[in-house]
């Protein structure tokens, strides 16, 4: 039994350590959701599980792996107490009954490797814990690239060679009987010695030798022609995991040389509730709306690197593209320190600009996100919680820039803050945007409405420049079962994309009331993009 569970866990842990490479080769994702020839809007919409995916594959890989350490300290003590002489290739160990049998799987390769893979294993699941990702970032980045040792570990882990096989099973079948052994053990009957030996695979077998029962078929014998040999089993391992690993490698590859040029910054914009903006220019550089980008500064880390999603995307007429990031970490700490004179400055309504030599900064991507699909769907709802807006500034960017060319028609933004400030990170932007489709006489184009959890302070936003977000501010939180329902009903039998980048709470009762049934034939596709 220990055995059959020990080929059976490690034939799981093979399929899952070649699925869960696959969401990781973000290129690949990031072609298949940019081309619409290759995938389908409903096979494009499975991209957007591929974190969960992700992370699914990682817990079978731990609960798996669990089985086959326990299935395999059974066959320690199974080989340990089956201890056969007649076949010395096959016993792992010295003799019947070693209780140094027990540690002699922990010196061997597989035993000393699996161990270690195992350490591994538990350093990467415990650091990808929601608390741990929460308060220090930096352990789930640095324990989560232990991947590429635990993977040369597992192949370095499958060439002991514990197992075998029987490569001669014609000239030895299982059971067969040995006339150099066991024939002449149990003759009962006396024979000269030069007296010829019988056939007994033609002749029929002589009632006078006592021979046990299971080498006698219908009255005939199995005779063995040569001895048993065995050969180790050829890791299957390499056919499973070479093939992800060297796609991984090779997109690794090719995003280091696409990323291994600095980019030029232009700007750094001071926002309020610390926002930090920054511009920037690459030769080339080419992103859709709803994509993101991920960081390296060197002067900050060597090594660690963050993915931030642009709010300005590069078009035909400029070439600068830009994104906005809190000051949540240590990383951005740092960052804002190296790219502001002063880390600690208020700011008004204009946010402030800052000019200086900035440090060298590496862009790698852009990479796909759910949010590419908003400009896709004929009527689009896009929530957004706090910073969360910022996939959705990059659709408003280019919506200012031209809106004809894209499929909708009609686009539902709902914002909530908490605090009023928050506000001003893109106000600019939406009242540019309301005043353009204004003039162009689709008023109706978008439907804004800035939900402010907080009263504090509401009075600071009434100004002439705001006018027009002003009537749209509404107190409280969103009713949003009234509020599907009434889009549903101005929108009667469409189906609606739903966008949502916030607190996980806005999430699932979104999700929820998007998978419900309404009467007026709307049907709503959740998409949704998590902070962590």
């Amino acid at each position: 039994l220990g055995l059959c569970v020990s080929r059976a866990s490690a034939s799981v842990l093979n399929l899952n350590c070649c699925l869960v490479l696959l969401p990781m080769c973000r290129v690949l994702l990031a072609f298949l959701r940019g081309s619409q020839k290759v995938a389908s809007r409903k096979t494009r919409r499975l991209l957007d599980k591929s974190k969960t995916f992700h992370v699914t594959c990682g817990v079978t890989i731990c609960i798996f792996s669990v089985l086959h350490v326990a299935a395999h300290l059974v066959n320690a003590l199974n080989f340990s107490e089956n201890y056969n002489e007649d076949f010395l290739a096959l016993n792992a160990a010295n003799y019947r009954g070693e209780v140094s049998q027990l540690y002699l799987m922990s010196v061997l390769v597989p035993g000393l490797t699996g161990v270690i893979m195992v350490l591994v294993l538990f350093l990467m699941c415990t650091a990808s814990t929601y608390a741990i990702r929460v308060s220090n970032y930096d352990v789930f980045w640095y324990t989560h690239n232990l991947f590429f040792v635990f993977y040369m570990l597992l192949m370095l882990h499958v060439s002991g060679g514990v197992l075998k096989y029987q490569t001669n099973l014609e000239e030895h079948p299982p059971g067969c009987f040995n006339p150099n052994k066991t024939l002449r053990q149990n003759m009962t009957v006396p024979r000269a010695f030069d007296q010829p030996f019988p056939d007994y695979t033609t002749e029929p077998f002589p009632e006078d030798l006592a021979v046990p029962e299971p080498f006698v078929q219908n009255n005939f014998m199995r005779i063995c022609s040569e001895e048993p040999k065995f050969q180790s089993h050829f890791p299957e391992t390499w056919f499973w995991i070479s093939g992800p690993l060297c796609l991984y490698c090779v997109e690794r590859l090719y995003r280091y040389i696409r990323s291994n040029k600095p980019v030029t910054i232009t700007s750094v914009i001071s926002h309020p509730s610390n926002v930090l903006e920054v511009r920037m220019m690459k030769d080339d550089f080419k992103a859709r709306p709803g994509q993101y980008v991920i960081l390296h500064c060197p002067r900050v880390s060597a090594l660690e690197s963050h993915p931030f999603t642009l709010t300005m995307c590069p078009t035909d007429t400029k070439a600068t593209f830009g994104v906005h990031l809190k000051v949540v970490g240590d990383w951005t700490e740092r960052f804002r320190d190296l790219l502001l004179l002063h880390s600690n400055q208020d700011t008004e309504i204009l946010p402030i600009f800052q000019q200086r030599r900035y440090p060298k900064l590496y862009v790698d991507g852009p990479f796909g996100s759910p949010f590419e699909e908003s400009l896709n769907y004929e009527v689009s709802i896009c929530v957004a919680g706090g910073i969360g807006v910022t996939p959705f500034a990059s659709v408003l960017n280019t919506l200012l820039d031209g809106w004809k060319c894209y499929k909708l028609r009609r686009l539902y933004f709902i914002w909530v803050c908490r605090d009023i400030e928050s506000f001003r990170w893109f106000a600019d932007l939406l009242c540019m945007l309301h005043n353009k489709l204004w003039q162009e006489n689709r008023p109706d184009y978008i439907n804004i409405q800035l939900y402010l959890s907080q009263t504090d302070g509401i009075q600071k936003i009434i100004g002439e420049k705001y006018q027009a977000l002003n009537s749209r501010l509404l107190l409280g939180r969103p009713r949003w079962k009234l509020l599907l329902d009434e889009i549903a009903k101005c929108n009667r039998r469409k189906t609606i994309g739903v966008f949502c980048c916030g607190p996980s709470k806005i999430s699932k009762m979104l999700h929820k009331l998007s998978n419900s049934s309404n009467s007026y034939g709307t049907r709503f596709e959740y998409n949704k993009e998590s902070f962590s």
